[in-house]
């Protein structure tokens, strides 16, 4: 069903360029992979602009055990609590001790995160299932942009650096043995390009836009899983998705994330009776983990018959949120809502993926030459369930680690030029697909039967529909960039699905209405997924 490309190329006609190491991807990880490989030729790339990243638009913060009160044990705990006994132990430890001192670097290069008025602490705010406040933020809540800004400044400090925008990977190229590159779309000259490297590191975010409702920027679409898994890479932990409980709901405004920091500094849950709901659902309350909040509103909407719950600020001072807050109280003033005094409908919709292309502790996926970080990879260090603001954190480690030893492949690979093959696949020139209205077909799906509550028969629906689909999806040989995104969309939807579907239980983000609790005895693992799982009828 899955084919090894989605293009026919004459290697005759391609531009192509030659790099040390190609990074795909600009948010935390792939520029902070960038540094560690100084004095080697390297490209990034960016699928639109250099901005257009879950990084820059983090609100919340990172989590890092910098507290005089904090440790890395604490954190490491809270870590492993959160993601339901599937984390990677050496995972989270690498993320809670190498943090800190990625986290220092970070500020020696030029970050400032915010701290108390008398600016002699940082100012640690509290967030979901965190023992205590961790987490650093920046320009109130714009940490995200405070980040990309000093690591552009840290980057363009090495000439052998360069950043290049307007680029859409369609392939990962391999001889068979190794990834040798990737080719693009360049979206300024219309033209597909060829870039061969001596190693590829994926950095380049998770793949929201699978759901109809989703905090990611458009151009997150999973090119970069997708292109993997066409080449056998494993996938892990697919069915793990996380959603995000608090995010602005109403008709025709894009779905902007209220951070979960709102809640730490003192932002309450309420119902359209005006009623605060979750100490019902859970002892600590608006600050359980998300998969908990997230499951108690959709409930609690079920309940009152309501298409959203509401945050409620009016009792925190007005002053204080303005100032702390200052991007979403500008965002929902534009459309009437003063935070201080309204109330702000909110709902749950998908923001971060826990499973992504499979690593060992140093960004190593299963095929030699590629290298993955941050949202796209799995290394095991979220288990079933995402800590808040780790996932910064997991970018600068992670990224710092997958840079290194992609340096030391490099020094110990020194292969050769290498030939672009002419690629074919098998399709049928006349056929028609209407790409904008299948991407809507494969959003819907995924939303209503692969969501915050699963059932058995539901994904089983899903995955006959997916199959149906799949028989002429890849018939058609696309020629534009919407129409590779929606293949990519399918793939990882069809993984999702199947890792779903067979996790006969709940944990953490993956909840099963007909299965409600956890299976240690049987389910206590992770599961991987290859193309070649698809050969088979899987149902």
């Amino acid at each position: 069903m899955i084919p090894n490309y989605l293009v026919s190329i004459d290697p005759v006609h391609i531009p192509s360029e030659k790099v040390d190491c190609l990074i795909i991807g600009g948010g935390i990880a792939g520029l902070r992979a960038a540094v560690e490989l100084a004095g080697l030729r390297v490209l990034i790339t960016c699928k639109n602009y250099l901005y257009d990243s879950g990084t820059y638009n983090a609100q919340g913060g990172v989590a890092v055990a910098l507290n005089p009160k904090d440790s890395p044990q604490s954190h490491f705990n809270d870590t492993i609590a959160v993601g339901c006994g599937i984390n990677d132990p050496a995972a989270v430890n690498i993320l809670v001790n190498d943090g800190v001192e990625r986290v220092k670097e970070l500020i020696q290069w030029g970050c400032k995160f915010d701290r108390n008025p008398n600016g002699d602490e940082y100012d640690f705010t509290q967030e979901a299932a965190h023992s205590l406040p961790r987490i650093l933020h920046a320009r109130g809540d714009a940490t995200g942009k405070e980040i990309v800004d000093a690591l552009l400044v840290k980057v363009s400090s090495i000439p052998e650096i360069q950043i290049q925008t307007g680029f859409f990977l369609i392939d990962l190229v391999s001889d068979g043995e190794c990834i040798r590159g990737g080719i693009f779309y360049d979206s300024s000259h219309s033209n597909i390009v060829f870039i061969q490297a001596r190693v590829v590191i994926a950095a380049s975010g998770g793949f929201g836009q699978v759901f109809q409702e989703t905090t990611n920027p458009s151009s997150i679409t999973g090119d970069l899983q997708a292109a993997a898994f066409r080449k056998g890479v494993v996938l892990e932990d697919m069915e793990f998705y996380q959603f995000h409980p608090t995010v602005l709901y109403m008709a025709g405004v894009p779905r902007f994330l209220i951070s979960e920091s709102v809640r730490g500094e003192g932002a309450i849950l309420v119902n359209s009776k005006g009623e605060r709901f979750m100490n019902i659902y859970h002892p600590d309350m608006e600050l359980a983990p998300r998969d908990v909040v997230s499951r108690a509103i959709i409930r609690e909407m079920r309940r009152t018959n309501s298409n959203c719950v509401y945050l409620d600020l009016r009792k925190m001072n007005g002053n204080f949120i303005v100032k702390r807050f200052p991007g979403i109280y500008n965002f929902c003033l534009e459309y009437g809502i003063d935070i201080t005094k309204n109330l702000i409908p909110v709902r749950p919709c998908a923001h971060y993926a826990m499973g992504g292309i499979a690593t060992d502790i140093f960004g190593k996926t299963t095929l030699p030459g590629l290298f993955a970080c941050g949202e796209v990879a799995c290394t095991g260090v979220h288990g079933a369930n995402r800590l808040a603001s780790n996932s910064l954190l997991e970018g600068l480690v992670f990224g710092a680690r997958a840079g290194k030893k992609a340096k030391e492949f490099i020094e110990l690979n020194n292969k050769g030029s290498f030939s672009l093959p002419r690629y074919k696949i098998d399709h049928q020139p006349g056929l028609s697909i209407d790409v904008y209205d299948l991407q809507k077909s494969i959003k819907s799906l995924t939303w209503k039967n692969v969501g915050i509550e699963r059932d058995g028969d539901e994904l089983h629906e899903a995955i006959e529909k997916l199959n149906i689909w799949g028989r002429y999806i890849f018939l058609k040989e696309f020629s534009s960039q919407d129409g590779w995104e929606t293949q990519n969309m399918f793939i990882l939807f069809l993984v999702m699905a199947h890792a779903a579907y067979l996790r006969t239980e709940s944990r953490g983000a993956h909840f099963r209405k007909d299965f409600p609790y956890s299976n240690d005895d049987i389910w206590k693992k992770r599961q991987t997924f290859t193309k070649d799982f698809f050969k088979k009828e899987t149902l």
